[in-house]
């Protein structure tokens, strides 16, 4: 397998633009560089019910952490929505369904700062984890989904609690 702080991220500037230029994971994370990632929010498709997981303990960025958001960087050369549909299919599985824009934010806590491009797909098919990404996961209401981002004792990846609430704010229930 190959190391993952090696892998290339497409560099961007702070008002989100890329830059042509590119840094391995590793640097990009270490020098706190803008770059940009995609977040999918996968839905069931009566919309009542999300895929939420956690990831798995040797995650370079939030490792253990639950999230809602299937995602990672954007590589050189690539889309933000080629990025996440490649995103997608790595992480659970998931391909050929409609990606719609759902959000995009900047999130900066200091150490990791990047551009978010959200997207929600709507999906009942099945759900197949990537061993090193995930280490659980299932469907819950969007009460449950509440519940566990309220939980401190099941700690939410931060950026993906981010977009978490500002997608609960603008469903309003």
């Amino acid at each position: 397998m190959q190391d993952p702080g090696a892998e290339l991220v497409a560099l961007y500037d702070p008002e989100g633009a890329p830059t042509g230029e590119a840094a391995q994971r590793s640097v990009v994370y270490r020098d706190g560089l803008w770059h940009a990632a995609t977040a999918v929010l996968l839905r069931s498709t009566d919309g009542r019910r999300v895929y939420l997981h956690r990831r798995t303990d040797t995650k370079l960025v939030h490792p253990g952490a639950y999230d809602c958001w299937a995602g990672g960087v954007v590589d050189p050369g690539e889309t933000p929505g080629a990025a996440a549909e490649r995103e997608l299919a790595e992480e659970l599985g998931v391909t050929g369904v409609p990606l719609a824009p759902l959000d995009r934010f900047r999130y900066d806590d200091g150490r990791l700062r990047y551009h978010v491009f959200a997207y929600e797909a709507f999906w009942d098919g099945p759900v197949t984890w990537q061993p090193e990404e995930v280490a659980w996961g299932g469907w819950v209401t969007v009460a449950e989904l509440r519940a566990v981002l309220a939980d401190p004792a099941r700690p939410f990846a931060p950026d993906g609690r981010v977009g978490a609430q500002r997608w609960l704010a603008r469903l309003g229930t």
